[in-house]
């Protein structure tokens, strides 16, 4: 892989000191790409971007091994609005809009931190032509919006603070197919435009067609990794997070044309 833009190596985390979530977790985002994470409920994955984000803490858990990098900067111990500051931001699960402000109001909460107000107005100006519903309801009450037009001004406002690194926790999550396939268009453009995004999602063939890369989660530890093609071609990933068996369009898949997946101890 390129050199990565984000690292984790050997990533530990606990809550309390009962439960661990992560054990010894590695993986890399390469610039300019898509790289997925995969895996059931309860195999890590949200814990992961905490992690990864700062924001850990708040949900009592504590990272007691390994290290986070972005570039040369460590991120291990930064409080969230360091790691924003440094270029990587999040987009939690479920939408976690300002309900009673409006989509205008939500953008500007996001670019709180912008280095100038000319650089947040560009930017809020190229959000909006990404996003043309919110420029049609700017003024609107964002707990008014849809499912998935609060799903776009979610991610709208996470691309206020400019991010060279984009964590997205299952932005498909309760949206309908035409909807979620709408999401996969946008984040797919974001990354031409030059963001590296980490990806959480349970739709794992939107995943992989969106991804370079991909990581298989399995309770707290990283099962398989590959190439997104070869995951996609991994009778064990098409069986268990694609819903098909072991046979594709062209038949049975034999022995010496399945993909050499990295399968990882633990």
């Amino acid at each position: 892989m390129a050199s990565a833009m984000l690292a984790i190596r050997d990533l530990t985390v606990n809550y309390g000191r009962s439960v661990q979530a992560l054990r010894g977790v590695s993986l890399e985002v390469a610039p300019g790409t898509v790289t997925a994470v995969l895996g059931a409920n309860g195999a890590g994955k949200t814990t992961l971007l905490r992690a990864i984000s700062g924001t850990l803490g708040f949900h009592r858990g504590t990272v007691d091994g390994g290290t986070i990098t972005y570039g040369d900067q460590q991120l291990s111990g930064l409080q969230p609005p360091a790691v924003v500051a440094r270029g990587v931001v999040q987009v939690p699960e479920g939408r976690r809009i300002f309900g009673r402000l409006t989509v205008d109001e939500n953008l500007r909460a996001g670019g709180l931190g912008a280095a100038s107000r000319s650089g947040a107005a560009a930017t809020r100006e190229r959000i909006l032509e990404l996003f043309p519903v919110l420029a049609e309801r700017h003024k609107q009450r964002a707990g008014l919006l849809s499912g998935g037009e609060q799903q776009m001004l979610a991610i709208g406002r996470a691309l206020m603070a400019a991010p060279k690194v984009l964590l997205l926790d299952e932005p498909t999550l309760g949206l309908a197919p035409m909807m979620a396939e709408r999401i996969g268009e946008t984040i797919a453009a974001i990354n031409e435009q030059g963001t590296s995004v980490l990806l959480i999602e349970q739709n794992a063939a939107l995943a992989l067609r969106l991804a370079t890369n991909a990581y298989v989660l399995e309770v707290g530890s990283v099962a398989l990794s590959g190439t997104s093609a070869e995951l996609s071609a991994s009778d064990e990933v098409r069986r268990r997070y694609l819903g098909v068996g072991e046979t594709d369009e062209g038949g049975p898949l034999h022995r010496e044309d399945r993909p050499k997946l990295t399968r990882w101890a633990g």
